[in-house]
């Protein structure tokens, strides 16, 4: 088989591997850094090159004159292999790093991740400041910075309706407006005596009728009009940030005030979003590492929920990333 296909065939899914583990590598640099109130920087990879070189020659020479011991044959070859990648990096400035990190997420870019499978109190717990005003743990939220317990309340009630298959978002696009809706309960009004109680709650704590199976998600504190449910998005920095404030760190650093202490998680929602680990030395199984002035920072690769979570992040920032001058990285492959 010719260079070339060989060349395809190994390095097309070698690249977007190395592609995916420098992705979440940078993630959690962010986090990390973000914990310390450090400037994330955005950079991505716009343009691949690797170029091959493959090279043969060969010489063969016959002396067959009289000379004694008869003719004689040599023959003398080189082959060389060169391997040059060459990667283009561009970082996002100006208003394409607004548009993506700065503005709050549209509830219409986050909610159908739910429809799609990704489980719901996972997606609004890192996207979502406030629901009808119930807050999400924030950290710089001050007094409030813990959360409301109704809020991890209703995240939990959420999501086993989701299992049960009666919470539902429709996505309505729109030629000017982008409806996204919300439907609570079972369409025809079945519910078992298990999920009857879940349907009441969510509507209570969401201060719906129960008049409607089907209410519209707006973005803002409060609702407009009956029917509607107000959220309250992140924006990626913010989640960056606030996943960074869940996180452990040295002793030293909080008490020295180079960060602040951990935010304390309210209610029945005790567990970090994403548990990095802190320390001198870096498994060899580790998920994902960095390093961090002196220390080394990582994700267990045995801690599925944390990996899920780095996931569903990686998916928000690609989506967040998406603008009309916004372009996939081009891999060129040249091979001779």
């Amino acid at each position: 088989m010719p260079l070339g296909p060989r060349s395809l065939k190994a390095d097309q899914v070698d690249y977007a591997r190395s592609l995916g583990d420098a992705k979440k590598r940078e993630i959690l640099s962010m986090i990390v850094g973000l914990r310390y109130a450090d400037a994330p920087a955005f950079l991505n990879v716009t343009q691949i090159i690797a170029a091959y070189t493959f090279d043969a020659t060969g010489v063969a020479l016959l002396n067959a004159g009289p000379i004694p011991g008869g003719p004689r044959a040599q023959a003398t070859g080189t082959v060389s292999y060169s391997n040059h990648p060459t990667f283009t990096f561009t970082p996002t400035t100006g208003e394409n790093y607004a548009k993506a990190y700065i503005h709050p997420l549209s509830p219409a870019l986050i909610m159908p991740l739910a429809d799609s499978g990704v489980p719901v109190d996972l997606l609004l717990r890192i996207t979502v400041q406030s629901i009808n005003g119930l807050d999400n743990a924030t950290m710089l939220g001050g007094s409030a910075g813990n959360g409301s317990p109704e809020f991890f309340e209703l995240l939990q009630v959420m999501r086993r309706l989701q299992i049960a298959g009666e919470l539902a978002i429709q996505f309505k696009p729109g030629t000017h407006t982008e409806q996204v809706t919300m439907s609570i309960g079972s369409p025809l009004g079945h519910e078992s005596v298990t999920n009857e109680a879940d349907v009441r709650r969510a509507r209570t704590l969401l201060n719906l009728s129960d008049q409607n199976r089907e209410y519209e998600i707006v973005y803002g504190n409060s609702a407009g009009r009956p029917g509607q449910i107000p959220i309250v998005t992140r924006s990626i920095r913010a989640i960056l940030s606030d996943l960074g404030s869940e996180i452990a760190v040295p002793d030293a650093d909080t008490a020295n005030g180079t960060t602040k202490p951990a935010i304390g998680l309210v209610g029945t929602e005790t567990r970090p979003i994403i548990i990095v680990h802190v320390g001198r030395k870096v498994p060899s199984t580790a998920y994902a590492a960095v390093r961090y002035r002196s220390s080394e920072f990582w994700i267990e690769d045995t801690d599925f929920d944390s990996k899920y979570a780095l996931t569903v992040v990686q998916d928000l920032m690609a989506l967040a990333e998406v603008t009309d001058t916004s372009h996939a990285p081009i891999v060129t492959i040249p091979a001779s």
